[in-house]
């Protein structure tokens, strides 16, 4: 099933530090969409040189395609996204990382989804089908399961994965939904869902590989375990 025509999808992309994994991620998306598409760069404020990277891409690429959207420091993921929808012009909004844990040749099989279910939102899952984490140590993997199990009994959310950060929305959801968040960085992708649940919008799945990240530094340390143990509390006890 293909898109229709007026469909636009923008792929909102988060950077900081990501110089080596900007090129690749951008050639994945140009090679995997055969959709009407844009994708918005937003940088916050890169030591390595992220944002020149990404007006190199845009030369090559074309401003339609490339749209740069950099803000000057790391100001979160939650406020990315905001800064992102108001820049973007698609009817639908694809939200994923820049680091190549998420490979864009699963966006058609969201839009496939969307689609067949007409739904709000497509997320991609880790947890069923044949989903699943690749170069994730025993450790890592046992944290985000319990962190998921733990968050399925608690908020019973109509979503088999909380956490993961890739995933498809109409455009007029994603912004009631972001309005409807208070949670920033790490919590916020699960507050989004929970409260999509809550405000009765319909959810779809597609089953994805994700791959820890090849170039740079994880993001997930003992600092982000906390605050998702947090949040997790504060929406058991709000919604």
């Amino acid at each position: 099933m293909s898109a229709n025509k007026e469909d636009k999808y923008s792929i909102l992309l988060p950077t900081y530090n990501e110089r080596e994994n900007l090129p690749i991620i951008v050639w994945l998306l140009v090679k995997h969409l055969k959709c009407d598409y844009e994708i918005i760069i937003i940088d916050d404020g890169s030591p390595d040189n992220t944002l020149e990277v990404a007006k190199q891409l845009q030369g090559i690429y074309g401003e339609k395609k490339i749209v740069l959207r950099p803000r000057e420091k790391k100001l979160g993921l939650g406020t990315a996204y905001v800064h992102g929808i108001k820049h973007a012009t698609g009817n639908f909004i694809i939200i994923m990382d820049a680091d190549l844990s998420h490979h864009p040749k699963f966006i058609p099989q969201f839009i496939e989804k969307q689609k067949g279910g007409d739904y709000d939102i497509v997320s991609g899952t880790r947890y069923i089908g044949n989903g699943g984490v690749f170069g994730w140590d025993l450790k890592r993997k046992v944290i985000s399961r319990g962190a998921n199990f733990l968050t399925q009994i608690l908020l019973r959310p109509g979503a088999s994965d909380l956490t993961g950060s890739f995933r498809l929305y109409r455009k007029d959801v994603l912004e009631k939904m972001v309005n409807a968040c208070v949670s920033k960085g790490y919590v916020f992708q699960m507050e989004m869902i929970i409260r999509a649940r809550q405000l009765g919008y319909s959810i779809g799945e597609v089953p994805i590989s994700f791959v820890d990240r090849v170039y740079g530094e994880s993001k997930l340390g003992g600092n982000e375990i906390i605050q998702f143990a947090k949040g997790l509390l504060y929406l058991f006890a709000t919604t």
